[in-house]
């Protein structure tokens, strides 16, 4: 029952903030559209809290620097990303441009300053759209929201840490702050299931950007990693167990590995 009504909740407010925003994507400008976003993300932590009943508990604050930066997140959830949002101002993410054929989608990515990558025209036009995306997030002072695993990640695992959040560091020459959470204790990937709790995201000290790729990325990888099984710990109240590396997913295929299969998976 819980989780059914948090489902309904789920899309009235999507497509009441979508249909919101609407009469402003014709408009010069792009804070209307910002706020009104801004406003779902925090409509929706309150949808967790009333009916899912997961409560939020944001820690590490203070170390977000000044100007423009990358936010490097774990990826356990559908929700974490609405946890992050309405936590960093002037926040934008890097998404593919599958989400621009969503009716009226396209133009809230426009207004948000999303970094939108060319997946249909090869890599050199990739790397272009990528690019272009980044110079524009910081000559606007924007902050970018990445998950370096690309893909959601059970509780207990985790993905090689892809090196395109080092690109980006060092092509915009900003800090990234890692993100460590324990949301997927209570909603796991795209789970409909929903457990009542305290989901903890905590951002953590930045990491600079002029690194050697191989000293960035395991720093990286080990603060969310560490930071995470210490997080999932206190949620269960047991002992750190730190997360099992496990194999990507074929394209389209959600991770769910289990003791005897690590490498297993299911249809998105």
């Amino acid at each position: 029952m819980r989780a059914a009504l948090f489902t309904f909740v789920y899309y009235t407010l999507s497509v009441f903030y979508v249909l919101a925003s609407v009469p402003f994507l014709i408009l010069p400008g792009h804070t209307p559209v910002r706020a009104i976003i801004r406003s779902y993300t925090r409509a929706m932590n309150l949808n967790l809290r009333l009916v899912a009943g997961i409560r939020k508990d944001v820690r590490g604050r203070s170390k977000l620097p000044e100007g423009a930066f990358i936010v490097a997140s774990k990826h356990q959830s559908w929700g974490d990303g609405y946890l992050v949002y309405p936590e960093v101002d002037n926040l934008s993410f890097v998404t593919g441009d599958h989400l621009e054929k969503i009716p009226l989608v396209g133009g809230i990515l426009r207004k948000l300053g999303a970094i939108v990558i060319d997946t249909c025209g090869g890599g050199e036009r990739k790397a272009a759209s990528l690019r272009e995306g980044m110079e524009r997030a910081k000559a606007d002072g924007r902050r970018i929201l990445i998950y370096p695993e690309g893909h959601l990640a059970p509780i207990d695992y985790c993905f090689r840490y892809k090196p395109g959040v080092w690109h980006m560091a060092q092509a915009m020459q900003v800090p990234v702050v890692p993100v460590a959470t324990n949301i997927g204790l209570y909603w796991q990937q795209q789970e409909k299931e929903k457990r009542p709790g305290t989901a903890v995201i905590e951002f953590l000290e930045p990491i600079p950007w002029d690194l050697p790729k191989d000293e960035f990325m395991n720093r990286l990888m080990e603060a969310i990693e560490q930071r995470t099984a210490e997080l999932v710990a206190e949620g269960r109240g047991t002992q750190v167990q730190r997360a099992t590396l496990i194999p990507d997913p074929p394209k389209g295929m959600e991770a769910k590995p289990t003791a005897e299969n690590p490498a297993g998976y299911a249809k998105a």
